[in-house]
């Protein structure tokens, strides 16, 4: 008889190793399946980051360029027109501008305010 429940005994650990076997490779597929997700979003990510990237040193190209051809057209660097040039032709539009009001009030009839 002993050896009969101890035979019992050890089907009874035995089925309980094999169901906790098989819930260890149950988790373990699933650590499997979410670090795969985890590796796939990651890559994803660092395709956008050098994209992104990619996108900002264009951008700073064409900002350096820009800034270079600005200034050449303010005088800035060796360019064509000096500041103090700059300055005059802002304050000539203006007054341009003023004379021109001025003209056309005279002109319709509406007095100036």
């Amino acid at each position: 008889m002993s050896t009969s429940r101890g035979r019992a005994a050890e089907d009874v650990y035995e089925s309980q190793n094999d169901q906790r076997l098989d819930e260890l490779h149950s988790k373990i597929r699933t650590l499997r399946g979410i670090t795969t997700d985890i590796h796939s979003d990651v890559e994803a990510q660092n395709l956008m980051l050098d994209d992104t990237g990619d996108r900002f040193s264009a951008f700073g190209n064409s900002l350096m360029q820009t800034s270079k051809r600005a200034g050449q057209v303010f005088g800035i660097g060796s360019g064509s027109l000096k500041p103090w040039r700059i300055a005059m032709l802002i304050v000539g539009v203006f007054i341009s501008f003023w004379f021109i009001s001025k003209i056309l009030s005279w002109w319709w009839g509406t007095p100036a305010a």
